[in-house]
């Protein structure tokens, strides 16, 4: 089960910390099908196909390990764009991590923070800082699998 919730970073000079202080990952990923949604992500030299189900902020998700010729064959039967991003991850307080996405390409300057909760109740009760931006959590608008699409 992942249980997140999503913001829209607006202005990088509001965060209190320099991402490029964390370690980072190169992450790309398609989508094969988006309704239920199955994913492919090459994260640095990892790969993986994932299927999501449908939801907003608590959602099923499982992963499956693939090889880099088996990613590398299902990456030229993705719907839409390949998503580009480089990946921070940020500790947080009570065992929390941000994961910040800077998009490349054509999604560039799109910022995006992530936060993975536990449970429901800790991430329906979570008080976001300011410099977090515009909570965009319940709007589908900002997942990758639609990005994908626009």
């Amino acid at each position: 089960m992942e249980i997140e919730r999503k913001f829209l970073i607006e202005d990088t000079s509001a965060l209190p910390f320099r991402p490029e202080e964390y370690p980072s990952r190169r992450i790309e990923q398609g989508y094969l099908c988006t309704e239920p949604v199955v994913r492919i992500r090459r994260d640095n030299d990892d790969y993986f196909l994932t299927y999501k189900s449908r939801g907003l902020m608590v959602r099923e998700e499982y992963n499956l390990p693939l090889t880099e010729e088996a990613y590398t064959h299902l990456k030229e039967k993705i719907d839409g764009r390949l998503i580009s991003k480089t990946r921070y991850v940020i500790p947080l307080e009570g065992g929390l991590s941000l994961e910040l996405d800077f998009f490349h390409g054509e999604l560039a300057p799109l910022i995006l923070a992530e936060i993975e909760f536990p449970d429901k109740e800790t991430a329906e009760s979570y008080v976001q800082p300011a410099w977090l931006g515009k909570d965009v959590t319940f709007s589908a608008e900002y997942h990758n699998s639609t990005l994908s699409r626009k």
